[in-house]
């Protein structure tokens, strides 16, 4: 999958191309239903078909106090999109020259200059430019062929439409089934191995540290969970993994760490993909550390039985993360 960011501008083989354009943050069952739809045109017309999306999310450029809960951050998100066939990506960079520009602009730099796309494919509520004052319409006007997906919903839970903030609110409380349901695929994080403070190792649960992005805001809470490492799909360890600020230990710091059940591994600098699969208690705080230990061994005890009973991937991005191929 080729990736273009600033001024770069697509491959002859890959111009006269169909485009999807929006964040698609979590790359969920609504976005999925777009892009599958966006390469169906691609193919029917015998072109090639990619993304165009935003980085860093604009919540982030307009609200930089208030760090965005990215259900996919950005290298996450390549991932999924290059899983589902883009030919290409094309990475604009959210910041205040992109949100002065007019519709107008926008559209004759980044559409046709770049990419020489001819056909755009886009939610029914997609805005664009400054002030949001660009739509699907301002792309029919300037010679692009359009096509409007309408909200995808459910089938058979009435009006309930995939939504990225329904997600975020299903990962808060805990609702994991209900966020993977969204997403089509394991809600998961990707991060690389740094060294802790060793406290896990020193009372018999060496765990692997990860740093998250800000934000990031699941309920605190003991997983189970699936790890592999990244673009490696086999080994797929069982894991317990914690994400909280060891309320036992006054640490008034935020951890992902997940303890690799049945393994003695150095994962230290190595990049790992946690896939959140179940929520088996919310964050406690311990009386004393046996009384912890005595807790973390049932925790491993009940992931174990959660993920050995895992049932068959249902959903095309369930499939690929299943097989190792994001």
């Amino acid at each position: 999958m080729f990736e273009l960011h600033n001024n770069t501008v697509l491959p002859d083989h890959l111009r006269n191309c169909v485009v999807a354009i929006g964040n698609f943050d979590g790359v969920h069952r609504g976005h999925q239903a777009l892009l599958a739809q966006t390469q169906e045109i691609a193919k029917r017309l015998g072109k090639p078909w990619g993304v165009v999306t935003f980085e860093p999310h604009p919540r982030t450029f307009f609200r930089p106090e208030q760090p965005a809960f990215r259900l996919t951050p950005h290298a996450l998100k390549l991932r999924l999109l290059k899983a589902l066939g883009a030919d290409f990506v094309s990475v604009v960079d959210f910041d205040a020259e992109l949100a002065a520009l007019s519709p107008e602009d926008f559209i004759v730099q980044q559409l046709d200059h770049k990419l020489g796309a001819t056909h755009v494919v886009a939610g029914f509520d997609f805005h664009f430019g400054k002030g949001r004052k660009g739509n699907l319409d301002s792309l029919r006007g300037h010679g692009f062929e359009v096509t409007r997906v309408s909200e995808v919903t459910e089938e058979g839970a009435g009006d309930l439409a995939f939504s990225s903030s329904n997600i975020r609110n299903a990962l808060r409380q805990g609702q994991i089934s209900q966020a993977s349901q969204e997403l089509g695929y394991d809600w998961t994080i990707l991060g690389t191995v740094v060294p802790g403070d060793q406290r896990g190792r020193t009372i018999g649960f060496p765990t692997a540290n990860i740093i998250v992005e800000n934000g990031v805001e699941p309920a605190r809470g003991i997983y189970a969970t699936f790890v592999r490492e990244v673009d490696h799909p086999e080994p797929l360890w069982m894991g317990a993994g914690y994400f909280g600020d060891r309320p036992t230990f006054n640490t008034n710091r935020t951890f992902l760490e997940v303890y690799i059940l049945d393994e003695t591994l150095d994962l230290y600098g190595r990049q790992l993909l946690v896939s959140f699969v179940e929520l088996i208690r919310p964050d406690q705080s311990f009386t004393s550390v046996d009384a912890l230990i005595a807790q973390m061994k049932d925790d491993c005890k009940n992931a174990r039985k959660i993920l050995s009973a895992r049932k068959t991937a249902r959903f095309p991005l369930a499939k690929l993360q299943a097989a190792g191929k994001i």
